[in-house]
């Protein structure tokens, strides 16, 4: 018997038992299914959070002022003004690794332009907030330095806040009251998205830092100079957890903490939390990798249960073709042809609803399709290889019958 009349007559023996077959094959379907499903949605929610995390800019650290004790009362992260302008200025230059520094505050405050108003968060920058956060200017322009230096009114504004309060209309060069106080237009910022957190970053306007200070956020009566928070912006290359280690170092000298006393900032890593996260989505991809393993596992048992059936069931064909001249090997190969079969079969339609799960899950989540050619292959393969593993006994067994035996058996 040739390879091709093997595969012919395995074939023939699923046609026979269609229903069967179908059955048999449903383990290996919600596995393969399972694991493309998977992969897809997992790679897809993965370039999510990455592209997120991107978003609030890369080799990023932000360093936020601590807590402050009243009374024995424990404020809170971010209670005291203990970061100032002289901070920012003194890491860029004095750490190694930095490539630009950026203080800020932040507030929210009513917007008025003609008859529109609108509520949004106010930041006070100057212009290494773009460097830091990678965002540009989609239209108009950046603030000159002689508009930080001096406070000028002049404000850039969010997508969000530019179709809410102008709809169609251009809003450069026109004025925008924030606080009452009138601000002429420069520039619209390109969009940003959501946060991981799903805060609205293109909801937000822009004036330079004294400017807030001075007009819209209110100065800070104990520190003039003080500061709600200092984006660090570190070269490519460079290690985050040295720059991260010197900024504090040189924040405790300067604002002369004794040695075991508690610092007055907070440091975050974001490259830390989008470690974190990736390291979320690889468990769940483990977990969900471990249910796809236990359903293939269960289609290849059912698999050998079938096949051990169809061996009992036909063991006087067996014994016929053994009596008529087919060697071992034939009824060997046949039988593993037909179990590799069954589960082959059932990966490919597996693959066609795992593609198809993907997609419907992808599009109710808003997350990005990841489907990996090599992915498809690789289920294909072992749902391949769980038919030779699970088929490879019942094929042996009745290669094995003895042909007189074989053709006494009712």
């Amino acid at each position: 018997m040739t390879t091709g009349d093997a595969v012919m007559s395995a074939l023939d023996a699923l046609r026979l038992h269609k229903l069967r077959s179908a059955l048999t094959m449903l383990g290996i379907i919600i596995g393969v299914a399972a694991v493309i499903a998977m992969m897809a949605v997992g790679g897809g929610a993965r370039e999510q959070v990455i592209a997120q995390i991107r978003s609030l800019g890369s080799n990023l650290l932000v360093v936020t002022p601590g807590n402050i004790t009243a009374g024995g009362v424990r404020m809170g992260s971010g209670a005291a003004s203990t970061l100032t302008d002289d901070d920012s200025v003194a890491i860029m230059n004095e750490v190694g690794g930095v490539q630009v520094t950026a203080p800020n505050m932040r507030g929210t405050a009513q917007l008025v332009a003609g008859g529109m108003n609108w509520a949004t968060g106010v930041f006070g920058i100057d212009n290494g907030w773009f460097e830091a956060r990678d965002w540009d200017v989609e239209h108009g322009r950046m603030f000159e330095p002689e508009e930080i230096t001096r406070g000028a009114q002049v404000i850039l504004i969010g997508q969000t806040v530019a179709r809410n309060l102008y709809g169609g209309i251009d809003p450069v060069g026109q004025e925008l009251r924030v606080r009452n106080v009138p601000f002429r237009i420069i520039g619209v910022m390109s969009r940003k998205g959501q946060t991981t957190w799903g805060q609205d970053q293109d909801d937000v306007v822009f004036v330079p830092l004294n400017t807030g200070r001075q007009r819209v956020l209110g100065r800070n009566m104990a520190n003039a100079r003080a500061v709600g928070s200092i984006y660090v912006k570190v070269r490519d290359g460079e290690d985050m957890s040295i720059v991260e280690n010197d900024v504090k170092s040189l924040l405790r000298q300067r604002h002369r903490l004794q040695p075991g006393q508690e610092d007055d900032f907070t440091v975050r890593n974001l490259a830390d939390i989008a470690a974190t996260r990736e390291a979320s989505a690889r468990t769940l991809a483990l977990l969900l990798a471990a249910v796809a393993g236990v359903s293939l596992a269960v289609g290849g048992i059912g698999i050998m249960n079938i096949m051990l059936v169809s061996v009992t069931e036909r063991t006087r064909e067996i014994g016929l073709r053994l009596a008529v001249g087919a060697r071992q090997w034939d009824i060997l190969r046949q039988f593993l042809f037909e179990a590799t079969g069954l589960a082959a079969i059932g990966g490919l339609i597996g693959v066609l609803i795992g593609v198809g799960a993907a997609y419907i899950i992808s599009n109710a989540a808003g997350w990005p399709l990841l489907i990996e050619p090599a992915s498809i292959v690789l289920a294909v393969l072992f749902s391949g290889l769980v038919g030779v593993f699970f088929g490879w006994y019942p094929a042996l067994r009745a290669s094995r019958l003895d042909p007189i035996e074989a053709l006494r058996h009712t």
